[in-house]
């Protein structure tokens, strides 16, 4: 599997991305920049993968993704997601792919207005999707968040949908994998913090895990979601 990581001017989470899938994980990557109106040749939707990855496109004008939304080559990952190319975003390039209509949802403003940076706890829900297949159900992770508009919504009858087949990542814990109002950073729809589409084949989260991917770092959590990833095709 080799991978893309679009670049939209605001983005900051790129090379941090790229770093970690080219370094860390040892595969192909390239950085797509947002103007452009294909994919690079050579990409498959049966074995490749594009990143959306976070930082604030657009200097998050409007709101977070709304504009980014438009961007050229963002014809192109709609077609490769809808030929079942598996398209991951990661905090803005969660709210880009709801604003796109990839991914079910809003991602509104933190329930107390504020930007907020720190580590969370998230526990993974299913092992129904590429980026959890191989992670323990049982074991809260550390991962960083950084957003000011990370607050998941969907109306009742869409959040119904989503519990019923099985598409929530992620939600929001404590270090021993209790949900509660407390556990939750900025008051995401039942803890909501990464779903799936309905194929699955689309997948999108708040928290950085690729800020959480290096022994460097102090915190490998986040490592087994990519790997989960790298080694799904």
């Amino acid at each position: 599997m080799k991978f893309g990581v679009i670049v939209f001017p605001g983005s900051n989470c790129d090379d941090d991305m790229v770093h970690v899938l080219g370094e860390v994980m040892n595969r192909d990557v390239v950085k797509i920049w947002h103007k452009e109106i294909s994919l690079p040749a050579g990409f498959n939707p049966k074995e490749d993968c594009i990143v959306l990855p976070g930082g604030f496109s657009y200097g998050d004008y409007v709101r977070s993704g709304a504009i980014a939304q438009f961007s050229p080559v963002m014809t192109a990952v709609k077609a490769f997601a809808n030929e079942g190319g598996f398209v991951f975003g990661v905090c803005n390039g969660f709210q880009i792919l709801c604003e796109s209509g990839l991914l079910p949802g809003a991602l509104l403003r933190n329930e107390n207005l504020k930007f907020i940076c720190s580590n969370t706890w998230i526990k993974p829900i299913t092992n129904n999707s590429p980026v959890t297949t191989g992670l323990d159900l049982n074991r809260a992770l550390k991962i960083p968040i950084a957003h000011a508009e990370g607050r998941y919504y969907a109306d009742e009858n869409t959040l119904n949908e989503l519990e019923k087949n099985d598409q929530i990542l992620f939600r929001y814990c404590d270090e021993n994998g209790n949900e509660s109002l407390g556990s939750n950073p900025n008051g995401a729809s039942r803890n909501i913090a990464g779903i799936c589409n309905a194929t699955r084949n689309v997948f999108g989260m708040m928290p950085h895990p690729e800020r959480a991917a290096e022994a460097v770092l102090a915190n490998t959590d986040g490592l087994g979601l990519i790997q989960s990833l790298v080694n799904f095709r």
